[in-house]
């Protein structure tokens, strides 16, 4: 054979090669052939020959396939489909995913038309009763709806519905839904009063995929196996997966004032969202969209009393109350009320309270409280309380408590407490009492407490837990014995100051507050600059006396964060107002001997003095 009839032949055999490929890969699984003979097997079992013959996976539902019936099926050379067509009835059917094939059931809904009569006015009466396909057992509080013109009903006790419908529409198609089964959509002639059995199929919330591999080992399933509902091609605009995602329906207040139907109807038919541009509502369910109006989204909405949308996207205003499931945009008015299920943009103001699911971003007004489950990107100002579960990047301002449970950057300011979870960057401005675990600005209150802080705090109390601590025991030129506590941190601390002379004849009793910063000046010397200002109980409390100290007061540390050396010299002025001295109590403070400042006050005095002592801790 020449060179070129080897070329030829070659060719011709690397032609049929990759055609045989090309028809290997072509080859579905459904399409394989297979032989086998079974007489009374269990379907599990019969699965499990079909694999190993066939060399695929089996994937399905266990609570739609029962691999416990008994099963007999003879086939030679027979593609895999058709055998499967003999083991299942018609309600199944088979796909694949890579070397899987998926049983699933077939979403076919059942519709029996009984009875129909000519409408003798413009609106004509759809009628009948919805089943469960599997069991035949009627199903009540069913939603019956249609979507174009957003008139509804649900089924009652005996699973029976009649809805109503005008007949300007030429054409007609009612939805029906409920949870945990699959929505089915019938076309309906208008004008015709119709009696309608609706069959519907029940949704498998709970699979159980089972796996039947050719092999001994289960290779397990990474592909999704749930049975889909069948949405039908209305626009919606929210797909919800959720049981119950309503916060608003999980409130008092929205428990009371949305109806019974309507939370059903939230429940069955959530995935449908219509938009409208506006609704006028007096309550819930008395509205421009009836019993549906939970599930449309409007531009604008009047509620003269109170209103329930799915959600908002222009403004909103109520007398009383707005109750919105979803989002609200650019603003949301109420007298007492407003619950958002969803988030808010823009402005959200109520005459006692606000209540958002989500985040705000914008401005929140309550004259009582708000409350916020996400985070707040703007203003929260109430009259007593605010509340953000995720973070603030603004200001807070409430009359009594403000709280931010991951952390807030900007302002909180309330007349009691301020609370800021996790960290604090900006002021925080108590009446009483802060509260952050990071500190990264300022606190001012009465009393301060930070987890840790790079920042500083102004109050009568300041708590750093990582920060400054010390007990400081001295002696001066007045009080033989002083005790102050100082905490805070290097940048700040507070001093709270208490001393006394216990002679007979000289009793002095102080008590006060400081401030104090810390400079290292060398791996064991600081320098602390003091001020503080003291009252001096000198036998009545009739009389103003104020020693008023500043110090720059040197520390050696002897032994680190245990025992420190503290002196330095001090800078007093001292106010008083007591003529008349008590028997027992010492008469003038300015010590004999040091030189008095004159300040052309006869109550005001000032000299040099000294300090001594040790600090612990």
């Amino acid at each position: 054979m020449n060179a070129f009839a080897r070329l030829k032949f070659f060719l011709c055999l690397l032609t049929i090669i990759m055609l045989y490929a090309g028809k290997l890969d072509a080859e579905t699984l459904l399409d394989r052939t297979i032989s086998l003979e079974v007489k009374s097997e269990t379907l599990q079992k019969t699965l499990e020959l079909i694999s190993r013959q066939g060399e695929f996976y089996f994937s399905y539902n266990s609570n739609i396939v029962n691999s416990d019936s008994i099963v007999s099926v003879t086939a030679v050379d027979t593609k895999v489909k058709q055998v499967l067509l003999k083991l299942f009835n018609n309600s199944y059917e088979f796909s694949e995913t890579g070397n899987y094939i998926i049983i699933k059931k077939v979403a076919a809904h059942s519709v029996t038309f009984s009875h129909t009569t000519v409408a003798k006015n413009d609106n004509y009466t759809i009628t009948g009763f919805v089943i469960d396909d599997r069991t035949g057992r009627r199903l009540v509080n069913t939603s019956v709806y249609d979507k174009q013109r957003l008139v509804s009903t649900i089924t009652n006790d005996s699973g029976y519905f009649s809805l109503r419908l005008n007949n300007k529409y030429p054409s007609a198609a009612i939805t029906v839904s409920k949870q945990f089964y699959e929505d089915t959509t019938i076309i309906v002639q208008p004008g015709y009063n119709q009696q309608i059995n609706i069959a519907l199929i029940p949704v498998d919330t709970l699979p159980e995929i089972t796996t039947v591999s050719p092999v001994p080992v289960n290779a397990g399933f990474t592909g999704s196996l749930g049975p889909a509902a069948n949405i039908d091609s209305s626009r919606f605009i929210y797909t919800t997966r959720r049981i119950d995602s309503s916060l608003q329906q999980k409130t008092r207040l929205g428990e009371f004032f949305v109806s019974a139907a309507q939370r059903i109807q939230s429940l069955n038919i959530g995935k449908f969202i219509a938009e409208k541009p506006y609704q006028v509502s007096i309550i819930p369910g008395i509205s421009t969209h009836g019993k549906l109006s939970g599930q449309v989204v409007n531009d604008v909405s009047f509620n003269l009393l109170g209103g329930y949308n799915a959600g908002v996207r222009i403004a909103e205003l109520g007398i009383l109350f707005n109750i919105n499931r979803y989002n609200v945009q650019h603003a949301q008015l109420a007298g007492v009320f407003n619950i958002t299920g969803g988030s808010v943009t823009g402005v959200q103001a109520a005459g006692i309270h606000n209540l958002v699911g989500k985040n705000v971003t914008g401005v929140q007004f309550a004259g009582i409280n708000n409350l916020v489950k996400g985070s707040v990107q703007g203003v929260q100002a109430s009259g007593i309380y605010n509340h953000s579960g995720g973070f603030v990047n603004g200001v807070q301002a409430a009359g009594i408590c403000n709280y931010t449970r991951s952390g807030t950057k900007g302002v909180q300011a309330a007349g009691i407490a301020n609370i800021s979870d996790k960290e604090l960057n900006g002021i925080q401005a108590a009446g009483v009492f802060n509260y952050t675990k990071k500190l990264h600005g300022l606190q001012v209150g009465l009393i301060n407490i930070a987890g840790n802080s790079d920042g500083y705090s102004i109050g009568l109390i300041n708590i750093v837990v990582r920060g400054y601590h010390k007990i400081n025991i001295s002696t001066n030129e007045v009080m033989p014995f002083n005790v102050a506590v100082k905490t805070g941190n290097n940048n700040l601390y507070s001093i709270l100051i208490g001393g006394m002379d216990a002679r007979p004849d000289k009793k002095l009793y102080s008590f006060g507050y400081g401030l104090g910063t810390e400079v290292g000046l060398g791996h064991f010397l600081t320098v602390n600059p003091e001020i503080s200002c003291q009252y001096i109980y000198r036998g009545s409390w009739k009389y103003t006396n104020l020693l008023n100290k500043f110090s720059p007061q040197f520390n050696i540390t002897l032994v680190r964060k245990v025992l420190t050396l503290t002196g330095g010299p001090v800078f007093n002025v001292y106010y008083s107002n007591q003529t008349n001295d008590v028997a027992g109590y010492k008469s003038a403070i300015a010590p004999a001997g040091y030189h008095l400042y004159d300040f052309h006050n006869s109550r005001l005095t000032g000299w040099i003095g000294w300090n001594v002592g040790v600090t612990v801790f």
